[in-house]
């Protein structure tokens, strides 16, 4: 099945019977409770003395004396107190990754404790990180090396599968990967980092690559790399070695991919000897500018493991004496082959002594032997990340923030002659009056939307092979300016399969994985959902199509509601209920809109030529918002309409707002997007990107847009939020 399955399924939590009482413990009380810890039971009290036996009665007649009860016995000693029980850590999700002989490929979801939660055969063994938008990225160097992007896994549920229709994969000679270990990400850049151990390299690709492409960028390391971490903040790589040395790379972002390190750190004793030999983990707590390193000694020897933590990190050169020095049989270090850090709190892949460990507070405290605070028995873990839950901001196009800060707003050109401007994305600053950048996406695009990292999606057509697709392009919300379309970041969809022909608008629903695609062409009209991760030749996941053959011009779906609103080009709104869930039930066609609106003024519809285009629904006032071209060949008959109570309309529904007329100067509002306050619109007809301030509020008839800016044959428009550039 392809779907993923329901969210509520995603964590099932099943209980370890070989879980010490005392791991029980913490777990609980961490938990439900939120403590720091919690003691053993003491043991049980002593036995109590024995009374002494009643003295007998005297003899009858006269009345004797009763004879007086025995002298208590002394209490027992106290028993010895139980041992304490593990210390609470808060509550959190991390993904496991296993390299056994039986259990290599797989990832488990596990608690705070390392108790396991599901699994998941994502067919890769090494690296594991998480991007912005809740996607796992992981390397994998059984066969050829490769880096693969597991759709919202969090979400997948217990046993699932990769899928080449909804995950995707780079590999092959042009990727120049051969056995990657660690793995990072910048999502600021949109840049994946990958340790490539045999390559002798750090290999950099856009985090939106698919497929046999070539590295983005390549930097050449001294010894062979295993683990890596990024400081965004401050454009600073450092790399973990094999060799004992970590390599400081500034700058290396914005410096174009820095060929040679501008420091090395070595760990060292008090006296100045190098004390490590084979680096494998390695964390960056930013804040206090502190790095934490794993090393394995002897990946044969099952007890020379030790952990290190270095201070001044971003300054830190050469022989560099380390704060703390953590190795010996208590502490079970043997192959501490990865590690990762939350808060205070170290948790460590032990591979040899099968066990994930947990060093509280590992920035306090001696050197020496000291054991774990917790240890977690499991098989052959290779790598070890925290789960990245959803930023919490919505999709621009379902925002519920009124005035939304923006960025500005992106712009898709489309002439009908090849030109210039052909395949550009443009974003022009929120008053429109200056345009701020470019890209070109190489392709005759139609409508983009953007997710919440910043990636743009759009739709385009081929008039001479008749097959359409998807251009995917890294980052272009914030850092595309000049750029071209290039395989190291940008990825397609498209072929006979994916059944796009004739696409237009688009619409992205990022905390749910899906994106979905207006198809326009006559045969087969509809709205085809794709995975937001997919590449290449994929069949859609889902595919909705109105009655009668009507042919969707766009779509705005609404996560809150599940709910898809569908702009047809008969004049009228298919409205789906419950996409995601029949999605999630495994249903992969929905045949007939469960409701059809038709945009009226005094309970007639308004009469021919009616021909939808733009759609934008808002959540925070139950609006919709369409865009009507009217005449595709008049630029002058163009629409804007505001209908109320939009979730439950049904049939004739009497339009609140109507704008049109020659000042409004609407010939062919082909798409259009609301900010919470003010709709732009794209008017291809008369050239102009315009913006109509409070729409909801608007009087109708022939109003003229608040401003307008010149722009050539928009084709879409879509709001770029500040919090975008954070």
């Amino acid at each position: 099945m392809k779907a993923f399955k329901n969210d509520e399924t995603a964590l099932h939590t099943h209980t370890d019977s070989t879980l010490t009482k005392f791991t029980l413990c913490a777990l609980t009380l961490a938990v439900l409770l939120g403590v720091s810890g919690c003691s053993g039971d003491d043991g049980k009290d002593g036995a109590m003395g024995a009374h002494g036996v009643a003295g007998q009665d005297g003899a009858d007649g006269a009345n004797g004396v009763n004879g007086q009860d025995g002298t208590n016995g002394t209490d027992g000693s106290d028993g010895m107190d139980g041992n304490d029980g593990a210390p609470g850590f808060a509550a959190a999700a991390f993904i496991l990754a296993n390299n056994g002989q039986e259990n290599a490929g797989t990832v488990n979801v596990i608690n705070q404790n390392a108790a396991k939660l599901s699994s998941f055969n994502t067919g890769a063994n090494e690296g594991v990180v998480f991007d912005s938008l809740g996607n796992l990225v992981q390397a994998a160097d059984s066969g050829n090396g490769a880096i693969s992007t597991v759709c919202q896994i969090l979400s997948r549920g217990d046993g699932g599968m990769y899928n080449s229709d909804v995950d995707r994969m780079i590999s092959g000679t042009n990727s120049t990967l051969v056995n990657p270990k660690g793995i990072t990400i910048s999502n600021k850049h949109g840049l994946i980092f990958a340790a490539d151990f045999n390559g002798m390299q750090v290999t950099v690709f856009g985090k939106e690559a698919a497929g046999d492409v070539a590295p983005l960028a390549s930097t050449v390391t001294d010894a062979k790399p295993w683990d890596l971490t990024y400081d965004e903040i401050n454009d600073r790589l450092y790399v973990a070695l094999t060799n004992g040395d970590v390599a400081v790379y500034d700058n290396y972002v914005m410096g174009g991919f820095a060929a040679t390190p501008a420091r090395t750190i070595t760990p060292s004793d008090e006296t100045g000897a190098k004390i490590s030999v084979n680096l494998h983990g390695i964390s960056l707590e930013s804040h206090t500018n502190k790095l934490v390193l794993s090393d394995v000694g002897s990946a044969s020897d099952a007890t020379d493991g030790a952990l290190f933590v270095i201070s001044n990190a971003s300054q830190a050169d050469g022989m560099v004496t380390v704060d703390r020095h953590i190795a010996g049989p208590m502490s079970m270090l043997g192959n501490p082959v990865d590690i990762s850090l939350t808060g205070s709190d170290l948790r460590v892949a032990e591979k040899s002594n099968d066990a994930v460990l947990v060093f509280s507070n590992i920035f306090a405290g001696d050197s020496g032997d000291i054991a774990p605070d917790l240890v977690t028995a499991t098989t052959k873990p290779e790598s070890i990340t925290p789960t990245v839950m959803h930023n919490g901001m919505q999709d621009s196009s379902d925002s519920v923030m009124i005035n939304m800060p923006l960025l500005g707003v992106a712009v898709s050109s489309n002439p009908a002659v090849l030109g210039a401007t052909t395949g550009q994305i443009s974003r022009i600053n929120a008053p429109l009056t200056a345009e701020l950048a470019s890209y070109n996406a190489s392709q005759t695009i139609e409508s983009v939307a953007f997710d919440k990292s910043g990636t743009s999606y759009a739709t385009y057509d081929n008039a001479t092979t008749s097959i359409g697709g998807l251009v995917i392009s890294n980052k272009v919300a914030t850092h595309r300016d000049g750029d071209t379309y290039t395989t190291s970041q940008d990825r397609l969809i498209t072929g006979t399969n994916t059944g796009i022909i004739s696409p237009k608008g688009i619409d992205v629903a990022s905390d749910n994985g899906m994106v979905f695609v207006a198809e326009f062409n006559a045969t087969t009209p509809g709205i085809l959902i794709f995975s937001s991760c997919a590449t290449g030749n994929v069949s859609p996941l889902m595919t909705l199509t109105a009655n009668g053959g009507a042919r969707p011009w766009d779509v705005d779906y609404d996560p809150a509601t599940d709910k898809a609103f569908v702009a047809l080009t008969n004049g009228t709104v298919a409205v789906f209920d419950e996409v995601k869930s029949k999605l999630m039930a495994g249903m992969t066609t929905i045949t007939g809109e469960d409701r059809l609106i038709t945009p009226a003024s005094g309970g007639t519809a308004f009469a021919a030529p009616t021909n939808l285009h733009g759609i934008d629904y808002d959540p925070l006032s139950d609006s919709l918002i369409v865009s009507d071209v009217g005449s595709a060949a008049d630029a002058t008959d163009g629409k804007i309409y505001v209908l109320n109570n939009a979730s439950k309309a049904s049939g004739l529904t009497n339009v609140s707002v109507n704008i049109a007329g020659p000042a409004s100067q609407l010939g062919n509002p082909v798409d259009i997007m609301y900010t919470g306050n003010h709709l732009y619109v794209a008017e291809k007809s008369n050239g102009l990107v315009m913006r109509f301030d409070n729409i909801l509020n608007s009087p109708s008839g022939d109003i003229a847009a608040t401003v307008s800016y010149s722009f050539t044959a928009p084709e879409s428009v879509a709001i770029l939020p500040a919090w975008l550039n954070h």
